[in-house]
Formats: C-alpha cells, structure tokens, sequence
C-alpha cells in the first residue's frame, strides 16, 4: 500500500467508526450571547443539572479524558446534589486533544446521549469509568461508548447516526470557543462560578459562599413543638 493509500486508510478509521468529528477552527463559531448564562443558542442547547433560575452557576469546562476532571467529578457531583434547587450547574466540553486523544470521541458520545435526553447519564459513566477507556484504541473505546450507551438505555442505531451529526461538532465547537475566548480557558477543569474562574481546590467553599449570599434567608428556624 503506498503513502496516499496509507493516509486515506488512516482518516477513515479516524472518523467512522471511534466517533470522531472534526472541529473547525473555533473563529468559524458565530455565538454573540452571554456565555455566563444558559446558552441555547443553536442547535444543541447547554446541558444543564440542577436549578434553571441562574441565581447560581457554575460551569465547568472540562475534558472526559482529563484525569483532573475525573477527580473532581464526585466534588462537582456533591455539589449539585447539595444545591440541586439553587445551583445551576453547567458542564461544556473542552477536550484537550494534544494531550488526550480519546476525549473528542468520548465528548462526541456524551453529546448523542443528549440528543436522547441521556446526556448526564453519559457524562456520569464516562466519569466512572475513565480508566477503563482513556488509553483504549481507536476500535476499543467505539466499543466501549457503545456498551455505555446500551447501559444507560440509548436507541443505538440513533445513537450510531447522532455521532454523525453536525448538530454536534457546531455544539462542541461553541464549547470550545466559549471557553477559550470569553473565560481564557487553557485546561481542565475550568470552573465559572458566576463569571469568575475558581480554583478546583476551593470549590466547595466558594459554592458555599455564594450559595450562602444569594439565599441568605434559606436555613430557616426550627417551629416550636405544640
């Protein structure tokens, strides 16, 4: 097989099979919203858990790959279920391809799942089971994703279609350029607590403390026994 058979070889088992759509470059994005806020813009709307009143949000920018981002998944986890009615929690797709070259086509499936109405459902099982993928083949973690989707009761032939989708690589593009070019977002996790970066060690703390000054009269008084 000479070189150019070689190279054609290589790009189709790039993009069939693993799941992976190619992003354009992220100054083809055309967004002009308020990225601190809800976007659904497009075709793909953000992906939210939690409250929907935006009183408080934390977006988190981050890479399924990444193994920071696995380690903060069960701090991020108690968060939103602490503060399930008073945080709106958003998680954008950042994947750091240089580094992690799984995380485009585990970002691809989690944004499928969604169009089943899955999404979180992805996001928490890719999560959980990150080392099992991460350094997987390009054949292997198709496979993988595959099994997860049928785990969390996804149609698969959608689901097969929906990588396909250019409703997902415009999706994960806006990401991206949201998180590069508003929050200056270089890795991940990447967190936005009302439109500021935080740190992943203080999290906990800075939710608090917002939470904390948005509902000031949330912790209410014990009522006396008759």
């Amino acid at each position: 097989m000479n070189k150019v058979k070689w190279i054609i070889f290589a790009v189709v088992v790039l993009t069939v099979f693993g799941g992976i759509i190619w992003l354009g470059k992220s100054n083809e994005v055309k967004f002009t919203g308020d990225a601190n806020r809800i976007i659904s813009e497009g075709p793909i709307a953000d992906h939210v858990k939690g409250s929907q009143d935006q009183k408080v949000t934390l977006i988190e920018y981050g890479d399924f790959q990444c193994p920071g981002c696995g380690q903060m998944y069960p701090t991020v986890e108690e968060i939103t279920e602490k503060y399930k009615d008073k945080v709106t929690f958003i998680f954008r797709n950042l994947p750091l391809t240089h580094i992690h070259p799984n995380a485009l086509a585990a970002a691809t499936a989690a944004e499928a799942a969604g169009k089943q109405e899955k999404y979180f459902d992805m996001y928490g099982i890719l999560f959980q089971s990150q080392d099992s993928w991460s350094s997987a083949s390009v054949g292997d973690r198709g496979k993988a994703f595959e099994n997860y989707a049928a785990q969390i009761g996804l149609n698969l032939d959608q689901y097969r279609t929906d990588l396909t989708s250019k409703d997902l690589t415009e999706k994960i593009n806006r990401d991206i350029y949201t998180g590069k070019q508003v929050f200056t977002a270089t890795s991940t996790p990447t967190f936005i607590l009302d439109g500021k970066k935080v740190e992943n060690a203080n999290l906990a703390a800075a939710v608090d403390e917002v939470v904390k000054a948005a509902y000031p009269n949330a912790q209410t008084t014990a009522q006396p026994q008759e």
